[in-house]
């Protein structure tokens, strides 16, 4: 079984900082990307950012040049911080794992985490 838990949400005023961690446990063999999506009220799961296994990183153009995505392959963990937070970054924000979980699997296959809610409001 995997799981994977975020941590790191919250409420933050507008134009400040937060940091979102996930970490993912249990029967793994290797990652391939990882990733954060967010979903506000009312609207589809969007991505935010995404990193390779490789570290090649993409971002929504909503949030380019403000979030940064870092991942630590020895801890199994992928990072999210946000700067320069607006109102419509409020979210429930969702980590994203491509997850093999022993070598004769046949491949990845994805693994989301619980949700943990951004809101940014003054």
């Amino acid at each position: 079984q995997v799981q994977l838990v975020e941590s790191g949400g919250g409420l933050v005023q507008p134009g400040g900082s937060l940091r979102l961690s996930c970490a993912a446990s249990g029967t793994i063999f290797n990652f391939n990307a990882m990733g954060w999506y967010r979903q506000a009220p009312g609207k589809q799961r969007e991505l935010v950012a995404r990193i390779t296994g490789g570290g090649i990183t993409n971002y929504a153009d909503s949030v380019k040049g403000r979030f940064t995505i870092s991942r630590d392959n020895a801890k199994n963990t992928v990072a999210l911080q946000m700067n320069s937070l607006k109102p419509e970054d409020t979210a429930v924000y969702y980590c994203n794992a491509q997850i093999r979980r022993s070598a004769s699997s046949l491949g990845y296959s994805d693994y989301w985490g619980q949700g943990t809610q951004v809101t940014v409001s003054s």
